[in-house]
């Protein structure tokens, strides 16, 4: 395990640890690019499809991942975004004003939402972002001139600096513009945790009474931080309107505000790799269980013939899972790195968990 000397406070708050460490994600990036040109147009498509889901994630994370907030009401606002955006480009708007002005609008609705809603908390706020999910649904069906009603609307395609982009007929190019979008959105917000605001994030997340001693207005971190959630959740969906191409208010049920929430927590809480992995299970292993119940129906163990029991491998997957490793993927991740950096001294109990409680935190 390389020591690592630090001269001065920058050091601690630097993205890269080292130059290896940078490097590590330069060549991540390299075989992001060339991922396209190596891949068929299938795998193409499912990438992006990680890519957005992704960064739908993100906005989730940090609300529920760094700042220690719930909510079950997402795709609510990248109903908002989604909608917003499809329906400013039917009016003539181009695609990056429409797709800023969906961010803006999510990020302002969730602001305006924040102030009643967070000062709720734990299953209280649980249920409340719960129920503006399901008003949401029924918003955009009385909302018919906006959001096109029970038929929905059909994502027109993308005109920008003179090219055509499809998600079917131009794969690779939608690919890249989805992966320019979540590098931009990755830095900013890896940026935004090294700065004061992300700071007093984590520092409400960890213990409000400590935060507020510090001189934190809870309130108003947790208000800002909801705002930005909404606001990268909204992003996510004006591009999954152009992914799915036909979007109606089916496409954002409250089964989706459970799925992004069970995709941070499977892929790690309070971590942005977190986001990442999570979307990689959420749209892969779906995939893989299909791919398996046709490998076994080749040899005669016909699992099609029970209707639902896919869904039941993929929960009792991610349920053996969390019980294994409470952290998800990442806290896997960082188990085998720490081996591979501490062999042959790597020993078991490295990563158990002290129980200590702040003598604060007991008088709640």
């Amino acid at each position: 395990m390389k020591p690592q000397f630090k001269t001065s406070y920058d050091d601690d708050i630097n993205c890269f640890q080292s130059r290896w460490h940078r490097a590590q994600y330069l060549i991540l990036i390299a075989l992001a690019v060339a991922a396209p040109w190596l891949l068929s147009a299938y795998y193409v498509g499912e990438l992006t499809s990680v890519l957005v889901w992704a960064l739908a994630g993100m906005g989730l994370m940090l609300l529920v991942g760094h700042t220690g907030q719930v909510s079950l009401g997402h795709a609510a606002f990248m109903a908002i975004g989604a909608f917003t955006h499809v329906a400013l480009m039917l009016r003539g708007w181009p695609f990056i004003p429409a797709l800023l002005f969906a961010t803006l609008a999510s990020g302002v609705s969730g602001a305006l939402l924040a102030r009643p809603i967070l000062r709720l908390s734990g299953i209280y706020l649980a249920i409340a972002t719960l129920a503006l999910g399901v008003l949401v649904e029924d918003l955009a069906i009385v909302a018919e001139p906006f959001t096109g009603g029970v038929r929905g609307v059909v994502a027109p395609p993308i005109e920008l600096l003179g090219f055509t982009i499809d998600r079917h007929g131009t794969p690779r190019a939608f690919y890249y513009l989805c992966l320019s979008i979540v590098v931009v959105v990755t830095l900013a917000y890896a940026n935004l945790l090294r700065s004061p605001t992300g700071r007093a994030f984590i520092a409400v997340r960890d213990s409000e009474i400590s935060a507020r001693a510090l001189g934190v207005n809870p309130t108003r971190t947790k208000t800002l931080a909801f705002a930005l959630s909404c606001a990268i959740t909204g992003l996510a969906g004006g591009l999954y309107a152009h992914l799915a191409q036909a979007i109606n208010f089916e496409s954002f049920l409250v089964i989706i505000s459970i799925a992004l929430l069970l995709q941070v927590i499977v892929g790690g809480l309070g971590s942005i790799h977190g986001a990442f992995f999570g979307a990689v299970v959420m749209v892969w292993l779906p995939q893989g269980i299909a791919v398996s119940r046709d490998v076994l129906g080749d040899v005669g163990i016909h699992i099609a013939a029970y209707p639902g029991l896919d869904m039941a491998v993929f929960a009792l997957i991610i349920i053996v899972l969390m019980i294994l490793e409470p952290r998800g993927l990442y806290g896997v991740w960082l188990r085998v790195r720490t081996w591979f950096e501490l062999f042959p001294l790597y020993r078991k109990g490295l990563f158990r968990r002290a129980r200590s409680y702040l003598k604060t935190e007991r008088l709640k």
